[in-house]
């Protein structure tokens, strides 16, 4: 017997939908090299940062992203996310800092999960350059809190 026969039998009486708004969309594919890149704001980023690939999914998606190269030496300023921050490190090598935690190197293949509201930044060792695939979603149209600069000691304290 198909159980699904009862199940949409009770959708259509009570005058619901089976099929979600979203299965009608098409899927949509933003070709490489379609999107020029973008230099990181010398207020949120020390040294020479490239944001490329952004993207931003439709409501009520909330996801959205990109690829960010830091040269030697470049890196965020603190800053926090609201539902936390995924990064899949691609090349190079890098660093990660939780506030009042050690740093942290990562390399590619490196997946980093920051949480919700954790205060952090990230950014490439000073000899070699880093990029990864930042992801994070927005909550309440807000994705990212910015905060002060990361000092130069600080971001010299290296990984322990």
């Amino acid at each position: 017997m198909n159980m699904k026969l009862p199940v949409v039998a009770m959708a259509l009486s009570l005058g619901l939908s089976t099929a979600s708004a979203t299965e009608q969309d098409p899927i949509k594919v933003t070709p490489a090299g379609t999107q020029p890149s973008s230099a990181g704001g010398e207020q949120n980023f020390t040294g020479s940062v490239r944001v490329d690939s952004r993207f931003q999914a439709t409501a009520p998606a909330r996801v959205g992203g990109g690829i960010v190269t830091f040269e030697p030496g470049a890196r965020t300023a603190w800053h926090t996310h609201p539902l936390g921050q995924t990064l899949i490190v691609t090349a190079g090598v890098g660093r990660v800092q939780k506030w009042d935690d050690a740093v942290q190197e990562i390399r590619p293949g490196d997946i980093v999960w920051i949480p919700p509201g954790v205060k952090h930044w990230h950014g490439a060792s000073p000899t070699m350059g880093m990029s990864h695939i930042a992801i994070s979603e927005g909550l309440d149209g807000k994705s990212v809190k910015w905060m002060e600069k990361v000092s130069k000691e600080e971001y010299e304290r290296g990984p322990s």
